[in-house]
């Protein structure tokens, strides 16, 4: 199932990431392209683990304001080969079911494959970081309490998209969903399509 590999390419992405703990640290992907898609998997979770890190440090009230800037574009950037990613993992998709049958009343799903794949690559680090509260012996019982709760939910959404996923790729395969990729066009990156870049 997909769904298992994608789980465990992500635990342990975030776990290579938490040997340093540090969002300058470089990706070291240990699949090689030629295994594709457990190349994307690592690769679009390091990015998400690094965004984790890189959200909490730009919400610190005495950031300095320029470097907060710096953090900010640079969350923007990282959002944008997020973007790309999901994309290229989609496009692996499409070439694997592109003999896929054709139901006349097959359907289109909310969202594609890998936009959920997204979310359970976001869903695995908020387990991990949840798991981290839970173990923290600093805290108050109160505060393990409720993120012992948190993560139970947490635990339960990760089942639950898991096998959705899986589900929705079984029918993409025969043909009950139709699988369509819209590129996301983010246009306030683009100077050509900001007005406020392209006024300049």
């Amino acid at each position: 199932m997909i769904s298992t590999l994608c789980n465990k390419i992500f635990e342990q992405s975030i776990r290579d990431y938490h040997r340093t703990d540090n969002v300058d640290t470089p990706v070291s992907n240990p699949y090689p392209s030629t295994s594709l898609l457990d190349h994307l998997l690592y690769h679009k979770n390091w990015i998400d683990t690094v965004q984790w890190h890189l959200e909490d440090i730009v919400r610190n009230p005495s950031i300095d304001p320029v470097e907060g800037l710096g953090l900010k574009r640079r969350i923007d950037a990282s959002n944008q080969e997020r973007t790309d990613m999901v994309e290229y993992i989609d496009s692996y998709f499409l070439e694997q079911y592109k003999n896929a049958p054709l139901d006349p009343d097959g359907t289109i799903n909310t969202e594609s494959p890998a936009w959920a794949i997204d979310r359970l690559s976001i869903l695995a680090l908020k387990i991990y970081h949840m798991q981290a509260e839970v173990n923290r012996t600093d805290a108050n019982p109160e505060h393990i309490n409720a993120c012992s709760d948190k993560l139970k939910v947490l635990l339960n959404q990760q089942k639950d998209l898991s096998k959705s996923i899986d589900e929705l790729l079984v029918d993409i395969s025969k043909g009950k969903k139709i699988m369509k990729v819209y590129k996301q066009m983010k246009m306030y990156n683009d100077p050509a399509l900001n007005p406020v870049l392209y006024k300049l």
